[in-house]
């Protein structure tokens, strides 16, 4: 872990309004900056960023955090890379807790990457100029503006023929990141005779390669192995070159080959990745989820496409939370994403993506042909079958109910009672004048301590709760009690990672929607009365039901105080 201290002084040198204004156009509103959200597709600006607190968020989509979370977020770097990121910037340096690293392994990995751009470098050299690839390419239809654009090369039909462009063929490096095979005393490429394309990292740098076979052959596909550099469960191919496009539209549509990505750039549509010859992954779907909005799966229309296109549901279902779409598309028969584009145009393609099949249709209809809806026992079936999926929406307990009423409208079976709502989930004061769900005490008191951090130390000792508000407010209290410097953002970044974090940050996103008159001393204070009430309450009914001469003296004024400090309760 990167030290707090560290990690206070960091922010402390960076400017939010700065640090986004690298990728964002903010102007100037009021005590705040606006500018219309990078993480969704938007027409008037609801992304508001606060100097004083540091802190941004959207009132469209409900992104926020501090510069560490936006680095995060919009260049889809890990934490530490963020951390990094904006040490640089301000001239420090990120201190070793034992954590990162070893210099050795650091150089290793550096080590890996030259090759695997020599590689590159020397594939793209391979394309050019050879007539037999170079045709078959252009018979796809591809460009090579295109095949610029990706990096696409040709991996030569001989054993060793990256000797060429390699130091040393018999570095061990070469087989570990998968560039050549080991066997005994042979060595030999990996790939050969096949159009390369190249896998970046979300840096742009070159981690693997799909390598497609020409003319006949198998495997059709031959992807790099699993290295210190490459994870395919992770990684998306196009990822990289299409981040932009897929935050701005706010879709992403999900594809099965490299060609499918490649072609459908070329004729415009520039927000396509591919699974790397595998399923979607759990992992994987979070990384679309948090760049998008809308996910839509567009496979063949044969059987394998709608085996993929239901193994990605099922690892898809419990990263979807509410307000996000996931979709399926399946294309016409001998069709591929590829092709339909070459043929009918990007505005078609469009069109398919615009129609294609909600997650909640292709879940029902996958399962009630496994079932017989005219019996009783048919729609018990489906009650018990959609039981695991359900299951699995723990983020998104309105699509969730939803699906449970839909269930019960096919099987004549109750739906289960609605929850009161998600563990966690911190309700934000609206601005003045909006109708809202009225914030708790807890939230109340919790906003107000974090838009003035000093309220932390005129509290009394608080009431025990298990609201996450209440946890999140009495954590933070207790902080600020050993470390009153901190600011607002000092506290979130303190919590990441941790139950606290996620309350916290909605608590800050709230501040930024208050009116410039809201007096939020008064509800403070209103807040305490009311948790201090409920405190008593809770005393009085413990003390009370016990026998006065079971009572110590302490516990009979505390007693006493109690009865005075309870108020009724609201009817």
């Amino acid at each position: 872990m990167i030290p707090q201290d560290f990690l206070q002084q960091l922010l402390d040198r960076t400017d939010i309004v700065a640090v986004i204004e690298r990728y964002v156009p903010l102007k100037k509103a009021g005590a705040n900056y606006q500018a219309r959200c990078p993480f969704h597709n938007e027409k008037s600006p609801s992304f508001s960023v606060s100097p004083t607190k540091q802190f941004y968020h959207c009132f469209g989509c409900g992104a926020h955090g501090t510069a560490i979370t936006f680095l995060m977020e919009h260049a889809g770097i890990p934490f530490v890379e963020a951390v990094k990121d904006l040490a640089g910037q301000v001239g420090m340096q990120v201190p070793d807790d034992g954590s990162r690293r070893p210099p050795e392994e650091e150089s290793r990995r550096e080590k890996m990457f030259e090759r695997m751009e020599a590689a590159t470098t020397w594939y793209r050299k391979g394309l050019k100029g050879n007539e037999k690839v170079v045709d078959y390419l252009k018979k796809r239809g591809l460009t090579g503006e295109t095949a610029a654009r990706f990096g696409i090369g040709y991996a030569p039909e001989g054993w060793q023929g990256l000797r060429e462009a390699m130091a040393d063929y018999a570095d061990p490096l070469l087989a570990e990141i998968g560039l050549v095979i080991t066997n005994e005393d042979k060595r030999y490429d990996r790939f050969r005779d096949r159009v390369m394309f190249p896998i970046r990292n979300e840096r742009g740098q070159a981690i693997a390669f799909g390598g497609r076979v020409i003319g006949v052959g198998e495997p059709k596909y031959l992807n790099s192995p699993e290295t210190p550099l490459f994870h395919k469960g992770r990684e998306l191919y196009g990822l990289y070159e299409h981040r932009r496009a897929i935050q701005g539209e706010s879709r992403v549509v999900v594809v099965e080959g490299y060609m499918d990505v490649v072609m459908l750039d070329q004729h415009g549509v520039q927000n396509a990745v591919a699974t790397l010859g595998t399923a979607i992954t759990a992992d994987q779907a979070t990384r679309l989820l948090r760049l998008a909005d809308d996910v839509v799966f567009a496979f063949d229309g044969d059987n394998a496409g709608r085996k993929a296109a239901w193994r990605a549901l099922e690892n898809s279902l419990p990263q979807i939370q509410d307000g996000k779409r996931l979709s399926f598309l399946f294309l016409p028969e001998g069709e591929d994403p590829d092709s339909y584009v070459r043929d009918q145009g990007a505005d078609a393609f469009r069109k398919l993506c615009d129609g294609a099949m909600p997650l909640s249709d292709f879940l029902f209809a996958e399962l009630t042909a496994q079932t017989d809806l005219g019996s009783q026992e048919g729609q018990v079936r489906l009650a018990k079958l959609m039981e695991p999926y359900l299951d699995k929406l723990g983020q998104a307990p309105l699509l969730k109910r939803m699906l449970q009423q839909r269930l019960a409208s096919l099987t004549g079976l109750e739906p289960p009672r609605a929850a009161r709502g998600p563990r966690g989930a911190a309700p934000q004061r609206p601005p003045q004048g909006r109708a809202a769900v009225q914030p708790s005490a807890w939230q109340i008191a919790l906003q107000a301590v974090l838009h003035d951090t000093t309220r932390a130390t005129r509290m009394a000792e608080l009431p025990e709760s298990e609201r996450p508000e209440a946890m999140a407010l009495t954590t933070a209290v207790a902080l600020l009690r050993e470390h009153p410097e901190l600011s607002t953002r000092d506290i979130v970044e303190h919590f990441r990672g941790r139950e606290e974090q996620a309350v916290l940050e909605h608590a800050a996103a709230g501040l930024l929607a208050w009116d410039e008159d809201y007096d939020v001393e008064a509800d403070f204070q209103g807040a305490l009365n009311t948790l201090s009430a409920q405190a008593g309450r809770a005393q009085a009914r413990e003390l009370s039901g016990r026998k006065p001469s079971e009572l110590t003296p302490e516990e009979k004024v505390r007693l006493l105080a109690a009865l005075q400090r309870r108020k009724p309760d609201p009817t």
